[in-house]
């Protein structure tokens, strides 16, 4: 029998309807995991790396996400004395009937549907957002949530997005095989500033190298180095961005580089910028991810 994997059941006293939940942790759910549910998520307070499929990228207080239904994703907070805050909104495309968006009022959000299974970081109008985000938390008023969150998807659909990931995977996972690729990206995310072998990854999954690589490859369209590099990036992104001292060869080593050159080379592959640039403006435009 075909199942989900790491399935993660949202909260809902009420099946079948609107969910909103407010996360106040020092840590967010830390799990890679999926849900049947579209998930609409602002970061009121925190920072982190988020995975969606394929892709590793930061989040910070402001931004508004969305994940698809059924789409593999995990938040890694940054630990700090402040509690991380989300506020998200939870449904699917039966929540209210399976023929609601099918109606010719929603036939413009046909390209939303489409996009959020590779997740969406929202670019614009994200003030407007957050206000309604705010007040969807502060009452229990079934229809007035109701209507509120039409309001959002209203504003969502003429904002700017970005996908977050670029690929997406027809593989169905079972349960073993996701708990298997959970316990690779909890090894990646948080031992990536060491020495961190292929054939370490392998026997983490009980695997052989060989089989490893192409069990990695078809479930995220990269290879496992690949991956790897990636979150070394992102983290030296954090670090430049975060820490004016911080130098770029500081931030190279405690992202798992030993030599400057290759992190400097790599680095503009990933990012389209240098470091040194990004380091003087790290919402440059050019700059990738």
């Amino acid at each position: 029998m075909k199942t989900k994997a790491l399935p993660f059941k949202v909260p809902n006293s009420s099946i079948g309807t609107l969910i909103v939940l407010e996360d106040k942790e020092m840590v967010l759910y830390d799990r890679l995991h999926l849900h049947k549910e579209i998930q609409i998520s602002i970061i009121v307070s925190g920072e982190g790396e988020l995975i969606v499929r394929d892709k590793v990228t930061k989040y910070e207080a402001g931004d508004i996400l969305i994940l698809g239904s059924n789409t593999p994703h995990v938040f890694k907070s940054t630990f700090s004395d402040e509690k991380s805050h989300r506020i998200s909104i939870y449904f699917t495309k039966e929540s209210f009937g399976d023929s609601f968006f099918e109606l010719c009022e929603f036939e413009g959000l046909s390209v939303f549907f489409k996009e959020v299974s590779y997740g969406l970081k929202v670019l614009s109008k994200k003030d407007k957002l957050k206000k309604q985000f705010l007040k969807i938390i502060e009452t229990d008023n079934k229809l007035e949530r109701f209507t509120i969150f039409l309001k959002i998807l209203k504003i969502l659909n003429m904002a700017e997005t970005k996908t977050i990931s670029s690929f997406v995977s027809k593989q169905i996972y079972t349960n073993y095989e996701g708990k298997r690729m959970a316990k690779v990206f909890e090894s990646i995310m948080t031992e990536f500033n060491r020495d961190f072998s292929l054939t370490e990854a392998a026997g983490i999954a009980n695997m052989t190298p060989n089989a490893f690589c192409r069990y990695f490859k078809q479930r995220t369209s990269k290879t496992f180095l690949q991956f790897l590099l990636e979150v070394r990036i992102e983290n030296s992104c954090k670090l430049l961005s975060s820490d004016s001292d911080m130098t770029i060869l500081e931030a190279s080593h405690h992202s798992g580089f030993k030599n400057l050159s290759n992190f400097n080379r790599k680095f503009k592959e990933i990012k389209g910028v240098t470091p040194s640039r990004y380091k003087k403006n790290p919402y440059s435009l050019n700059a990738k991810g």
